[in-house]
């Protein structure tokens, strides 16, 4: 059945067609909601009656698709105060049965997931393969997780002992309250990931969404909910970083928080939000993603693996590559084709499903697209450079994919995070200046490469500054991380934790460990009881 079919961001174009009918059908289904004033929700129940914002579509601003609650300072410490009540239930629960309630979840995101992802087209502007991806990544990150939990038995492991009357074990135990700070561009599977990493550990969540995509967030708070989580465990609040953001990542009796957005927001969090203590914050901070093609590069894999990570969701990804560095004999043809390839490219409403360029987020998107077109001095646009506005763009936000070559290699525009369809390109004299030019950036978030030479590919591994990393992916050069198989990890300015979302060390960070040991009475049976059952 079409609906079974998994779509992943590296989904071939036969996939796509074969799901465009149950598409068409959901997107339908999803024009009654338009315009209808959504709830938080605190500790389980509806709460409205708050100043109301408006969420448009970015690729049509007529198109008003929901009112939000502006949430307040008291509503921030109402949810808090929920979720730390919730704790202790939620938290001595046996760990089978959180995995049980999450996998519930994770099913009915799966039942539920053309209307997710004809939700996510219309909100944040995302063509037809990349909301269905995500949807799908979302529910496989929470199963992901559960499975991780499951494997590792509860993250309780017997420990050695130089005393025979002692017996001790490592035990992994949930801190309390996290804050969930989610951002526009994956909000949903990362919305997901991040709070199922809490719940899953038995932490409660406060959840808020970004102001531009807090539908998402509220179609995956009714997906926990429905799926059993208690009143109280999962709280969604929405709002303004004033009104709320800034409150819940401040308020004492916030125990962890995960954020994922800019270097700027998070670097600055993550300095404030510890205060009589150290309390854990992780945080994913975007990235400046390099690909190298080298002149031993297969150009046909080249071209369409850069494209695909430059122009997918109109590089508005943290793992969007945004500068390349190729070999200078292969360079001329590297360019003709890729120029070539990004034209062919379909921009506009993605709701249409030819489109594969949808608009960016907003007009502060659009504003920081035409400052980079300024910035140009020396460069030569290749292809793009334009603000489309007239026609079928007259009422969204749309830029053209653009290519940039010529510049310096020091130019800003290598260096400086875009979050655009924005493609610098330089040429290079060797495998060892383009990893240098890789490298020479505060941030470490994703890397590829393009060469047949297998100790090219050796070397650009070894050396390369980035937590994901991968060579000929044709599929998406430095894009297309999937729960279970790559981690998603950022190094130097692209992250706090050193462990990725998506791979096998992210749900311990939820965790604090507790060293257990009993000195064996008389009655060992009775004692070691205590240490079984978990």
């Amino acid at each position: 059945m079409v609906t079974e079919q998994k779509i992943t961001y590296t989904a071939t174009p036969d996939q796509i067609k074969a799901m465009h009918a149950t598409f068409d059908q959901a997107l339908q289904g999803v024009e009654q909601d338009l315009g209808k004033t959504y709830p938080m929700i605190l500790n389980g129940k509806d709460v409205t009656g708050r100043k109301l914002f408006d969420v448009r579509a970015p690729a049509n601003t007529e198109l008003l698709l929901g009112k939000f609650q502006t949430g307040t300072k008291e509503d921030v410490a109402a949810a808090v105060a929920a979720a730390k009540a919730a704790f202790p239930a939620w938290s001595h629960r046996p760990w089978q049965e959180r995995v049980e309630i999450v996998r519930k979840a994770a099913g009915l995101i799966r039942e539920r997931k053309f209307r997710l992802a004809s939700l996510l087209i219309l909100e944040c502007g995302k063509s037809r393969a990349e909301a269905i991806g995500e949807i799908e990544e979302g529910a496989d990150l929470l199963t992901e997780y559960a499975r991780q939990m499951e494997e590792h038995k509860g993250f309780v492991q017997a420990l050695e002992s130089l005393d025979p009357a002692e017996k001790n074990r490592s035990v992994l135990r949930p801190f309390g309250v996290w804050a969930v700070l989610a951002p526009f561009n994956f909000p949903f599977a990362l919305s997901a990931g991040m709070s199922s990493g809490a719940l899953i550990a038995g932490n409660t969540v406060v959840f808020k969404p970004a102001s531009a995509t807090p539908i998402s967030g509220y179609e995956l708070a009714r997906c926990f909910i429905d799926g059993g989580v208690p009143d109280g465990v999962f709280n969604y609040i929405t709002g303004s970083g004033e009104s709320v953001g800034e409150p819940l990542a401040t308020d004492p009796d916030v125990d962890g928080a995960i954020f994922t957005g800019s270097k700027e927001v998070g670097f600055d969090l993550f300095k404030r939000f510890s205060t009589d203590f150290p309390k854990p914050f992780i945080a994913e901070m975007g990235g400046k993603n390099p690909t190298i093609v080298t002149e031993h590069a297969d150009l046909d894999k080249a071209v369409e693996g850069v494209v695909r990570a430059a122009f997918g969701y109109s590089g508005q990804k943290c793992s969007a590559c945004s500068r390349t560095y190729v070999e200078g004999p292969v360079y001329d043809d590297f360019m003709d084709r890729l120029v070539k390839r990004t034209e062919e490219l379909k921009v506009g409403d993605p709701v249409n499903k030819d489109v594969f360029v949808g608009s960016v987020i907003d007009e502060r998107a659009v504003k920081r697209f035409g400052d980079a077109v300024e910035s140009i001095d020396g460069g030569t646009i290749r292809t793009g450079g334009e603000h489309l506005t007239k026609g079928e763009y007259a009422h969204g936000y749309y830029v053209e994919p653009t290519v940039v070559d010529g510049l310096p290699l020091d130019h800003p525009l290598f260096k400086k995070e875009l979050f655009l369809p924005f493609l610098v390109v330089g040429k290079v004299d060797s495998l060892d200046q383009a990893i240098e030019e890789s490298n020479d950036t505060e941030y470490g978030l994703t890397a590829g490469i393009f060469t047949e030479a297998k100790d090219e590919i050796k070397q650009f591994f070894d050396q390369i500054e980035a937590g994901v990393v991968y060579a000929n992916r044709k599929g998406g050069a430095t894009t297309g991380a999937w729960p279970g198989c790559q981690s998603f990890v950022g190094w130097k300015g692209s992250g706090t934790s050193g462990k990725g979302g998506l791979g096998p060390f992210y749900v311990q960070q939820f965790l604090r460990e507790q060293s257990q040991t009993i000195v064996v009475g008389d009655d060992e049976d009775d004692t070691l009881e205590l240490f079984e059952g978990e």
